[in-house]
């Protein structure tokens, strides 16, 4: 009946099957970017993941060999094991009749069953868990593997290159990392709670720096205060104790013609030493750093290392003055809700589908509160204010709405033509019965 010889024989084709099936998929799942922090830290065997991952077609001609080895000796020992033990069952239990082939088929199921769940199933399940521990340990004895089958794995890798090369598909594994997969990795660490919403978000607004526009950071030329060379001592006082800057731009009549910029704390300095503020003073006024409104902010941060400066002046294509940025502006646009004060804040959340917005909110901030992917035409416009003027097509006045999505827009306050705040309202939407998407 039962040869235990043949069992064991078996049961030792299954734990060789499982190991070559859970070093196929760990070398095939396991990160390139772990195993080279392992290999800088001195692990050798992460070394030897890496070249193989580089050139696989020696590793994957080795296994297929000996999976396949293994599966045909384990269909004949399997056999040779429990067909005798089912063939005196059967004819035990039905000895009236001549069933044939039965005990065969049954033995091949047995056989099968136990290599798709103890060869297969399981320890791909347990390696694809820890890839790169379980190509670690596995990679030696696949070295040793590789090397005795050498002569049939030559054969087979130029023969799988061939066909691979005529398909026009590369015979290398090519893994490049893009801000895609990191953005999804740091998504997958704030959903598991590794990461935290606010680290989530200034990872997210780093790779946001490449795209998004000066004019989404700056300080609008509206809410510039800047000197001219004829004002006034007292102006120029009363101006100093009622806006905390750091900077003010100085002009030759107007905003247009900027001459340079001043420091508060030299003119702070003439005030506490009772001197009297001439911008003709040799060391007061500094040269500006000019640059165009279509720079990108990660590009304002090449100029700043440049130049070794932190100010810049923004001009349009006419060479006027839209605005004024500083290194502060920008990494604040990093920082985001870490760094912003009650003041500072331009969307406000009144409660799960309102919110209050700032005119001068920059678009991107919107589409980020709102989750919106992209509103239309927004690179014809930098703020919401903007928004609301492309999509009513005129200047708008209070209570002018317009919808996209799901939401409504809607102008709650306008001073002098310029829009001040918009409400944004998110509407349910309707379900077949006719309820909102949260009725009851």
């Amino acid at each position: 009946m039962l040869s235990y010889t043949q069992i064991f024989g078996l049961l030792a084709l299954v734990v060789v099957a499982a190991f070559f099936s859970s070093a196929e998929i760990a070398l095939a799942a396991a990160s390139r970017t772990r195993l080279q922090t392992f290999s800088d830290e001195g692990d050798r065997r992460a070394a030897l993941v890496l070249e193989m991952q580089e050139h696989p077609g020696k590793f994957f001609s080795a296994m297929q060999i000996m999976q396949n080895a293994c599966a045909l000796l384990g269909g004949i020992v399997g056999d040779a094991a429990f067909s005798p033990l089912f063939d005196w069952c059967i004819e035990k239990l039905l000895p009236r009749y001549d069933l044939g082939n039965l005990g065969f088929v049954l033995s091949f199921l047995v056989a099968t069953l136990l290599f798709v769940i103890f060869s297969d199933l399981l320890p791909k399940r347990l390696a694809i868990a820890r890839p790169e521990a379980v190509a670690m340990w596995s990679v030696r004895p696949m070295k040793i593997l590789i090397k005795v089958l050498n002569p049939i794995v030559f054969v087979l890798e130029r023969l799988s290159d061939s066909c691979i090369r005529s398909l026009g598909l590369p015979t290398n594994r090519e893994e490049t990392i893009t801000s895609e997969d990191i953005l999804a990795s740091v998504g997958a660490g704030a959903a598991a709670g590794v990461i935290a919403p606010q680290e989530k978000a200034v990872i997210q607004n780093v790779f946001e720096l490449e795209s998004r526009l000066v004019p989404s950071a700056m300080t609008a030329r509206e809410s510039i205060v800047y000197f001219t060379l004829d004002e006034t001592e007292a102006s120029i006082r009363a101006k100093i104790a009622t806006v905390p800057y750091n900077r003010f731009l100085v002009c030759d009549k107007d905003l247009d013609h900027v001459i340079g910029f001043v420091d508060s704390k030299h003119l702070l300095r003439c005030v506490l030493d009772e001197k009297p503020i001439a911008f003709q003073d040799p060391g007061l006024l500094q040269p500006c750093q000019f640059i165009p409104d279509s720079l990108t902010l990660s590009e304002v941060l090449d100029v700043f290392q440049r130049t070794h400066s932190d100010f810049a002046v923004i001009l349009n294509e006419y060479a006027l003055v839209v605005g004024i940025i500083t290194i502060n502006d920008v990494m604040s646009t990093v920082m985001g809700e870490l760094v912003a004060t009650a003041e500072d804040v331009q969307i406000i959340q009144r409660d799960d589908d309102t919110w209050l917005v700032d005119g001068a909110t920059p678009i991107d901030d919107l589409e980020h509160a709102l989750s919106i992917e992209n509103l239309p035409e927004d690179s014809a416009y930098e703020t919401v204010a903007g928004f609301m003027m492309y999509m009513l097509r005129k200047i708008p006045k209070r209570t002018d709405k317009t919808s996209f999505g799901d939401y409504t827009f809607e102008v709650l306050d306008v001073d002098n033509n310029k829009i001040d705040q918009v409400l944004v309202t998110r509407r349910h939407r309707k379900d077949a019965s006719g309820k909102g998407a949260g009725g009851q």
